[in-house]
């Protein structure tokens, strides 16, 4: 008896784990849904032409056009790992850009992605998905093609070389300032020599000037 009271406790306690597992799980997935369908604007239209662009291995660019007229204020995307049920929602709004970048995508990866619009009343129906998948790190370098290596090793060099100018230029000015000063002291000195010769000049002849005593010549005694 105690052993099928024991047995009936574990299997209730399993089952409640397990409910609390799907409710916690139903959360996180609603929290990463889009708006739902009661805010949804009637006057609001798909977003068309959705293109992915400039793929990297952990970024990407997705960029979409509007209809005229359609009151937008923002958008929505929704990005889902293919096969995985788990979608990541991304919403701004107060903006009139028709682009995004999805940043922290996983390498060889594919995804599938939805764009809404926003306006006052709600958001517009999803548009057509879009599928694209990120290259592997050793595929996007091996697409590399020496041109373009050879471009940003140009670039580097170019900055190396501004920088090695800027740092002549600083130490040429620097100098310059040092030779201007040294000329100005030179002149200085230039300049009081003549009136140190002359207080020199008039020295010497009062040294050299022999001294009288007082009471007139001197007279030799006959």
């Amino acid at each position: 008896m105690l052993e099928m009271g024991h047995a009936a406790k574990e299997g209730a306690l399993e089952e409640a784990g397990g409910m609390l597992g799907a409710l916690w799980y139903s959360v996180i997935l609603l929290s990463f849904l889009p708006v739902s369908p009661a805010d949804a604007d009637p006057l609001l239209s798909a977003p068309l032409n959705v293109t992915i662009k400039e793929i990297d291995v952990n970024s990407a660019v997705v960029t979409w056009e509007t209809m005229e007229g359609d009151p937008v204020i923002g958008f929505a995307i929704t990005q889902q790992k293919k096969d995985v049920r788990m979608l990541r929602f991304i919403q701004e709004v107060n903006t009139t850009t028709r682009s995004c970048a999805l940043w922290g995508l996983d390498e060889d990866t594919e995804y599938i992605v939805h764009v809404q619009s926003i306006s006052m009343g709600g958001s517009s129906p999803p548009s057509e998905p879009v599928q694209f998948r990120t290259p592997k790190e050793s595929e996007k370098l091996a697409s590399k093609s020496p041109d373009e290596i050879t471009l940003e090793e140009m670039d580097q060099a170019a900055q190396l070389r501004a920088a090695e100018v800027i740092i002549i230029a600083v130490v040429l000015v620097m100098w310059a300032g040092v030779i201007v000063l040294f000329c100005r002291q030179y002149d200085i000195i230039k300049d009081n020599e003549p009136n140190n010769n002359k207080d020199k000049a008039k020295n010497s002849s009062e040294c050299s000037t022999p001294e009288h005593p007082q009471g007139g010549l001197l007279r030799s005694n006959v």
